[in-house]
């Protein structure tokens, strides 16, 4: 049985290179002694790979400031956010090990609030800004990571996720309306231990609305190896320094784009009570993209334990409102959202020293 668990979470090591989006942490270290030979993603000097990540994500003080258009004419209205929390937990495990063919599938799930700061009516009068506090915005999540080494040099990845974004509740749950899919292809080269790239294409909602956009990956480890530089441009930009086996730091960006679908049952999408004209919409489309400049600090608490602290500022590029369904570009109510400082941390568990396979 121990044999079993060394040869699972090596092999799990692995695959945690390929079980992250681009929108998540860097690619992992390769652990698998059995896969040295063939071509991957991975590099040298990158932490061990995680198979469970528990994050809570809060950004502070912002404006929110909203304005109806010619498709929703319901006023505007300045406010301000007193803070917005993510709480997520994500895991993986591999499915599929063969020299030529790797698999690994993830699954997770993420919660999003909007706390409204105490202003004079804004939150009681404003049908908008009330739907949207009354709102827990939920993500579930399931993807599957495919390493497929062509030789020792060169290899395909291809990863494919489907999400529930909305405000759901598991009666009212309906896959058609709240599913969303992203996909990724790339096709990369191996130089050595210390250098991959690839390029390719994703297809997904990076900026806000659903697109297609060329990715480059850049992984390396340089000449120095406490120093490197991890990426899927534009996606995401990392570099990384390793202060010591157990604690290294990462700066860089991530660009974040979110689409959820939300039910509306009151004003000001539907009804009579709104004080203007409204249509009798039942479901519309929150769309916004962020990008965050980031400080990182990771650290071992206890071998496979370990934890991460974050901070930095997020930029707000776009937060709208937008029908659903064949007329997903008619915009119904436009958000200044303000850019903030936001803070960052995770507890999540890697791949144990003493069950991975010796190199």
């Amino acid at each position: 049985m121990k044999k079993f668990y060394g040869v699972f979470f090596a092999v799990l090591g692995l695959f945690l290179s390929l079980g992250t989006s681009a929108q998540d942490e860097p690619m992992a270290q390769d652990t698998s002694r059995q896969d040295k030979e063939y071509a991957n993603p991975s590099v040298e000097g990158t932490p061990r790979g995680r198979f469970l990540v528990f994050r809570y994500d809060r950004t502070f003080g912002y404006d929110f400031n909203s304005k109806g258009t010619n498709e929703l004419p319901v006023g505007n209205r300045d406010a301000q956010i007193k803070h917005s929390n993510i709480a997520e937990v994500k895991g993986y495990i591999p499915v599929w090990n063969r020299p030529h063919l790797k698999m690994v599938l993830g699954v997770g799930y993420e919660r999003e609030e909007f706390n409204f700061k105490n202003q004079e009516g804004y939150n009681t009068d404003y049908a908008f800004h009330r739907n949207l506090q009354d709102k827990g915005l939920k993500s579930l999540s399931a993807q599957l990571a495919v390493l497929h080494p062509v030789d020792y040099n060169n290899y395909w990845v291809v990863r494919v996720k489907g999400q529930l974004n909305g405000d759901y509740t598991s009666d009212e749950l309906n896959v058609s309306d709240y599913l969303r899919t992203t996909a990724e292809l790339m096709y990369g080269w191996k130089k050595s231990k210390n250098f991959s790239w690839g390029i390719g294409a994703q297809a997904g909602y990076t900026f806000g609305r659903f697109s297609v956009y060329p990715a480059i990956l850049y992984n390396r480890t340089f000449n120095n190896p406490d120093w490197g530089v991890e990426s899927i441009f534009p996606a995401n930009v990392n570099f990384r320094y390793r202060s010591s086996e157990s604690s290294y730091f990462y700066t860089g960006y991530n660009l974040e784009g979110y689409s959820y679908v939300i039910k509306v049952d009151k004003p000001p999408f539907t009804g009579a009570d709104s004080e203007f004209a409204a249509r009798d919409l039942k479901t519309v489309e929150l769309r916004h993209q962020n990008i965050k400049l980031k400080l990182r600090w990771e650290r071992e608490i206890y071998d496979f334990i370990w934890f991460s602290m974050e901070g930095g500022y997020r930029l707000n590029l776009s937060y709208d409102t937008f029908e659903e369904g064949s007329k997903r570009k008619v915009t119904l109510i436009e958000t200044d959202a303000g850019s903030a400082p936001y803070a960052q941390a995770e507890l999540y568990f890697v791949v144990p020293k003493k069950l991975m396979l010796k190199r």
